[in-house]
């Protein structure tokens, strides 16, 4: 008989599939975290090295690999997490779909758009299994909420888009991390981290396709100080470790405009050097009939704006919320949910799908369509700041 997780969601545990992570960084441990908590299995996990597979592996009751070829051998496995550096994505994802594995790999897909467009071949010639793209924000309830109202006509033609994604995590040039250089994570950094989770969630929430860009990228930091070891994302720098110069080519900032496939416009702005900012993305959504306003750092609350009446501020309450925002709202209203949270439901999504479980009503985790699309959206933004010109998406 169906198990219970703890979110009281029947889930049905005696034919659940078993998750591999592949890495041990910190969205591997967001990544576990949120499966433990839908009652999925971890059954493996592969690090850089076996000593740092066996252990992360340790903490879950997992099997710790020695390389990936292992991990995908092992019929025990049925889903694939991919957490990794950026430059590794393209070649764990293909292997993956060509062992028969379900993929949920993290943002972005690949490196190019080369890369993403085999991938997602792949995936479309294998429609029984399962790929997905991990952009969690689309799972916040009030993100969904957003989308209801835009799809619903009461909001009314969009007129245009700005907001902002920004954190300080990079501000001095003694923090480091494998995300600022090019050959790992690719040749823009701040834009296609976090800037990507703006674009794909404003792109989700209103329909409308991003089609020509024009950016202004900036390097705050031309040089950092890299430290002997290695650092995990988000964590402090060491004053007392030995460290040494490296140049650095991508960017810490960038300000984009953008012209959506409706006419509407847009504008972002993105930073991981903004003092104070820990991680705040920021929505606001002008229509012909109103606006709506959203902050990550105030997740449970949604601006609505008027002009013949007063505004208003929508709490997070399934029971005030259209029917797809309740479905990923757990808790009751005044019951905080969260970051954490988005996770959860978007593998609520993902494995309830695969499961057949009913979860159908959820919103659906990015596929690899949409997941080549934002790598295309980057692509245009590197040519358009290194020709000083718009240009079009391809």
């Amino acid at each position: 008989m169906p198990s219970t997780d703890i979110d009281g969601a029947s889930s049905h545990q005696l034919t659940a599939p078993k998750a591999a992570i592949a890495g041990t960084g910190f969205m591997a441990w967001v990544h576990a975290e949120a499966l433990r908590r839908i009652g999925i299995p971890i059954a493996g996990i592969l690090g850089s090295s076996l000593a740092k597979s066996e252990a992360f592996a340790a903490d879950y009751g997992a099997k710790a690999y020695a390389n990936y070829e292992a991990l995908l051998a092992d019929p025990a496995i049925h889903v694939v997490h991919i957490t990794t550096p950026n430059d590794t994505h393209f070649t764990m994802a293909r292997d993956a779909i060509l062992a028969g594995k379900h993929v949920v790999c993290e943002k972005p897909l690949a490196m190019t758009t080369t890369e993403t467009a085999e991938l997602m071949e792949l995936a479309e010639e294998r429609p029984h299994l399962q790929t997905a793209v991990n952009y969690n924000i689309r799972f916040y309830p009030l993100c969904v909420e957003a989308r209801s109202r835009v799809a619903s006509g009461e909001l009314g033609r969009l007129f245009h888009v700005q907001g902002s994604y920004v954190q300080d995590w990079l501000q001095y040039d003694t923090d480091y991390n494998w995300r600022v250089l090019a050959k790992k994570a690719g040749a823009l950094r701040a834009v296609a981290d976090i800037g990507t989770h703006w674009m794909d969630l404003i792109q989700w929430i209103t329909g409308r396709s991003i089609v020509s860009v024009c950016a202004d990228l900036q390097t705050a930091h031309p040089t950092r100080q890299r430290p002997a070891g290695e650092v995990q994302s988000f964590a402090a720098a060491d004053a007392h470790q030995p460290t040494e110069p490296v140049e650095i080519d991508t960017d810490d900032a960038a300000n984009i405009m953008l012209r959506f496939d409706d006419g509407s416009r847009g504008s972002l702005s993105v930073s991981q050097v903004t003092a104070g900012r820990k991680n705040s993305l920021r929505f606001e959504i002008a229509c012909a009939d109103g606006a709506v306003h959203w902050n990550s750092e105030s997740p449970c609350e949604l601006w609505l704006g008027h002009r013949h009446r007063p505004n208003e501020v929508l709490v997070r309450d399934p029971a005030l919320l259209h029917r797809t925002a309740a479905a990923v709202a757990s808790y009751p209203g005044g019951h905080n949910e969260g970051y954490d949270d988005s996770f959860k439901q978007s593998f609520r999504s993902f494995y309830g799908r695969l499961c057949q479980h009913g979860e159908e009503t959820l919103p659906a985790m990015a596929s690899f369509a949409e997941g080549h699309r934002e790598v295309a959206v980057c692509e245009a933004i590197l040519a358009s700041d290194l020709n000083r010109v718009w240009a079009d998406v391809v």
